[in-house]
Order: structure tokens, then sequence, then C-alpha cells
């Protein structure tokens, strides 16, 4: 058996004396490694006396905790050195542009949505929200849509199997944003003027100007004396505002239920400038939406006199306008999540 003793500072001595982390572990091997000599000599006990093997055992066991220690000890002293090695060699230059790291952007409804209720907030109106599932009262006859209108018709409409309300009728998911309307003049007393943003659903085939969901934006302006001539001012400064140039208004007569009289909002088109292209097949004109005299009996629905107030509602799609304004040929882009197609913006 070799000296105890002779053994422990030899092996202190190694460790110690490393400079560098391979040495260190060389070190940790030539000793306490499967083949090493302290763990040689630990297995040669059982081949001692008894008494002799506990004397011997004990004092193998109390140098190993002692170099595992000093190994350790080593170890932080060492990975220290070199840590600091490592960053005296290296020099920040403040100067070097820093990493850019990619972040996610508003998806472009978003952009345009939050565009035109900052538009419509400078004019005046209040932005309002109101439920995406909807009664048949509010969607349909408070609006003054007969029974029988081809709107209810399941080509345009889903319905939700659900029990009635036997007042407020069935449930379905909104086919246009005009029910706050209603659900707004119920609670507030006229004149106001308020915006309606949000989703509306319709049972219809898709292409690329149609979808079974989209977006929609809703206007209402209640007063003694508003008339079209101010829908026609707000509108076409709307519309300029958002497409940062001169733009050109124009009302078609239409029909909708409820507004009396109705008509079809047209916007010169922008990228003919009204001389007639494909986009706009050839007339000049973009149709951008429809618009309208509240009609007396959405009035009276909502409580409201209709001999004491007057105003104007009109909707147009956001979507569309989107469409427009970044040129995007097909409205099916927008629920993709294409991610190639959203960096875009």
């Amino acid at each position: 058996m070799q000296n105890f003793e002779e053994l422990k500072q030899e092996a202190l001595g190694a460790i110690r004396g490393a400079e560098r982390m391979v040495d260190l572990r060389d070190a940790e091997v030539k000793y306490l490694g499967r083949s090493g000599k302290l763990t040689g000599i630990l297995r040669g006990l059982k081949d001692l006396p008894e008494a002799e093997r506990k004397v011997k055992g004990k004092e193998a066991n109390t140098i190993r905790v002692i170099l595992e220690t000093e190994i350790a000890a080593r170890t932080i002293a060492l990975e220290k050195v070199e840590e600091d090695a490592k960053l005296s060699g290296k020099k920040i230059d403040i100067t070097q542009p820093g990493i850019k790291h990619r972040r996610g952007g508003l998806h472009p409804l978003t952009k345009l949505r939050r565009e035109a209720e900052q538009i419509f907030s400078s004019l005046g109106f209040e932005i309002v929200d109101g439920p995406e599932v909807e009664y048949e009262w509010y969607n349909f006859d408070a609006l003054n849509i007969p029974v029988y209108h081809p709107a209810r018709d399941m080509q345009d409409t889903f319905w939700i199997r659900a029990d009635a309300d036997p007042k407020k009728g069935r449930l379905l998911p909104r086919t246009h944003t005009s029910p706050v309307q209603i659900r707004f003049m119920e609670k507030h007393q006229p004149p106001f003027r308020i915006i309606v943003p949000g989703r509306v659903f319709r049972h219809e085939a898709s292409d690329a100007s149609h979808d079974i969901q989209f977006h929609q934006l809703e206007g209402l302006m209640i007063g003694r004396d508003i008339s079209v001539a101010h829908f026609k001012h707000i509108i076409g400064s709307f519309f300029q505002k958002l497409f940062k140039r001169e733009v050109v208004i124009r009302l078609r007569p239409s029909y909708f239920p409820f507004t009396e009289p109705s008509f079809e909002v047209d916007m010169s088109c922008l990228v003919c400038d009204g001389a007639g292209c494909s986009v706009c097949k050839q007339s000049g004109w973009l149709e951008m939406g429809g618009a309208g005299m509240v009609h007396p009996h959405v009035f009276k629905a909502a409580g409201l006199n209709p001999k004491e107030w007057q105003g104007f509602a009109f909707g147009f799609g956001i979507d569309r306008v989107a469409m427009m304004k970044y040129k995007i040929p097909d409205i099916r882009l927008f629920y993709s999540g294409d991610i190639r197609f959203l960096k875009q913006f």
C-alpha cells in the first residue's frame, strides 16, 4: 500500500498546479478516475484484514473528499480566469448597428379600421360596439325588413339552432352592423353621431370579392335638421382623409328597407382619375357603400318620434376599402393566415 500522505500531497500538487481546465480534468482522472491511483487503492482494501481495512478505508475516503473539494475550488478559479481572458480579448464597438429583431405588425384590416375610427372621431363621431350574435328583431324587424324579404332567406343568413325569444325572435350571426343603431337609439336621446365598426356574417359562396365573414363600418347621425347635404360632406371628407387625395363623391338612387330616400355612394376611381379603367369597369366610378335618410319606421321601432328627429345612416365594407387602398386583388387573402402576405404591412 502506497503511503497515503505522499499520495495526497502528489494529487494536491497536480490539482493546484493546473493552469487550464484540461489539465485539471487530467489530474482528476489520474487520481479519482475509474483507473485512478486512489481508486485502485480503495479497490485493494478488500484483501486486507478487517481491522486494517477499516483504518485504511477511512483514510482513503478522507483523502478522496479533500481532493474532490480541491478540484471544485480549482474549477471555479479556472473558469473565472478563462472568462476574464475572453472578455479582455473582446471590445464592444458602440458605433456598430444593433441586431434588428423581427416584430409582429397590425393586420391590414386592423390598420384600416383604426385609421377610419380616428378620422370619424376627428369629425365628432363616437365609436360604438354591439353583439355579433343578434336577435331577429334587431337584425331585421326593427330595421323595417319584412318577414318575407329576400335578406331573410338562408342564402344570405346563418341561423342558430336555439329556442327563439317570444318578443325578439331567433338568434343569428348578424348580417350587418345596423342592429347596433337600434340598440343605441333605444338607450340614447338625440342628437348624436356614431360609427359602428365590426364583423358580420353572410351565407355566401366565397370568391375574390365575397366571403362568409367580412367587416363593415356603420354610421348614424341624428338631429333635428340633419340632411343629405350633411352626409355628402362628411363621407367626402372621410374618403379624402383616408386616401389622402382629392376625391369626388356621387349619390345614386337605390333601395334599402331601413332608409328613405336611399342611395348608393360612388367615389371617383383613384386608379384612372375617372377616365375609365378595368378596375372601375370603364365607368370612372367605384361603388363604396349604401346610405340614406333613416326610415320613419326605424325611428318608431327604436322609440323615437320621426316627426321630431331625422338623420342619415350609411355603411360600407372595410375589407373592400382595404382592398382598394392597399391594392389587394382577393378578399380571401385577409383570412388566409399567409405570413408572406401579412409581412407586407
